[in-house]
């Protein structure tokens, strides 16, 4: 990608014609493959070596990047790649597990993986902003002007089902998809905190800390996310609904991965994650409404009401403490906020119309 924020070509891995026209079943067995590649000993020696060892995985892998980007946008497709981007994308966050799983976080090949699909689908996802209209917008004053609609916006097609609609398996299934990136919470924050500070760092330093609960694991708010689940009796272990997870959602999580973990995307991430804070208490809020509804305990609605009261201070704090300085600062640049700002605000409403399609059907199957 370059460093106007429109993504570069990054040339298609070596393949063979082995999956012209995939399939689900292709594509479960190339996850498959990667699986082996993670946990391989030296998988790029044994590449090396035995260079023909990907290119199934590979073949797969272009299908699927010509399926999702330049054809038939393919749901199969888009799936298959974003759980490829977060297999990989995950080795970055420690998980207090088996250490051998890390064995090749830093493997030349994964990376060339990672780097091809990135390329593409971010060519794709631009494509679907106008990026040359916002290089003309007055930043501060768009900045300001989408904070306050977003802060108190009419209820959305998912809010209102979430509201006056789901029931319980719709709940259960909203709790699932969610717990993927609710019980890491914060993580790909962390990974912008290194490096000289000021006083925006400082006031991303305070957000992270309210985030991670002042260092007490049980203020958390990953940890209030595991007792929600804890209190329906569901599975509370990181990861541990990851087959229930939409490309939609899994999209958004990679796209903090990808402009947290670059610099150059640094202001990008910043405007994503102010649209983040921003909008947060009135989309959780129809959350909190059902779980009300729904009867639950004070306890399943705990981590709804603490966003709801905290990230509307955080939104302020993103928007007058980090965004409006960083646009004097970075003056040529300061485009880049809207463009993160905007594509999390549309990757994010696809993800929650995912989510509600999930959910309905989560309701429909309990009442058959």
């Amino acid at each position: 990608m370059q460093s106007d924020g429109v993504a570069a070509s990054v040339a298609p891995l070596e393949t063979t014609n082995t999956f012209h026209f995939p399939s689900q079943a292709n594509y479960i067995e190339a996850e498959r493959q990667l699986g082996e590649f993670l946990l391989a000993d030296d998988l790029d020696g044994k590449i090396e070596q035995e260079p023909a060892l990907t290119q199934a995985f590979d073949s797969a892998l272009e299908a699927a990047i010509n399926s999702a980007y330049k054809g038939e946008d393919s749901p199969e497709a888009h799936l298959f790649l974003q759980r490829v981007l977060y297999r990989i994308n995950r080795l970055k966050l420690f998980w207090y597990d088996d250490l051998n799983f890390y064995k090749n976080e830093r493997s030349e090949y994964l990376r060339r993986v990672r780097d091809r699909v990135e390329a593409e689908w971010q060519t794709w996802e631009l494509d679907q902003l106008d990026v040359e209209k916002l290089k003309t917008l007055d930043v501060k004053e768009a900045l300001m002007s989408r904070s306050a609609e977003d802060l108190d916006p009419p209820a959305s097609e998912t809010g209102r089902f979430f509201r006056d609609e789901a029931r319980e398996a719709a709940y259960r299934r909203l709790l699932e998809i969610f717990s993927l990136d609710g019980l890491v919470e914060a993580s790909q924050l962390c990974r912008t905190m290194g490096g000289a500070s000021n006083r925006v760092h400082e006031m991303l330093t305070r957000v992270l800390v309210e985030e991670y609960g002042g260092g007490r694991l049980h203020r958390k708010h990953s940890s209030y996310f595991k007792t929600m689940l804890d209190d329906l009796k569901m599975n509370a272990e990181p990861e541990g609904y990851f087959e229930r997870t939409p490309w939609e959602v899994l999209a958004s999580i990679n796209l903090s991965f990808l402009l947290s973990e670059r610099k150059l995307y640094f202001l990008r991430y910043i405007g994503g994650l102010m649209y983040t804070e921003v909008s947060v208490p009135a989309g959780f809020q129809h959350y909190r409404d059902t779980a009300a509804r729904l009867g639950l305990s004070k306890e399943a609605m705990a981590y709804w009401d603490l966003h709801i009261k905290e990230d509307e201070k955080h939104g302020q704090w993103m928007l007058n403490d980090v965004a409006l300085p960083l646009v004097d600062k970075y003056n040529g640049d300061a485009w880049q906020l809207l463009l993160g700002y905007d594509q999390q605000r549309f990757v994010s409403d696809r993800a929650a119309t995912a989510i509600m399609r999930e959910a309905r059907q989560a309701d429909s199957q309990a009442a058959a």
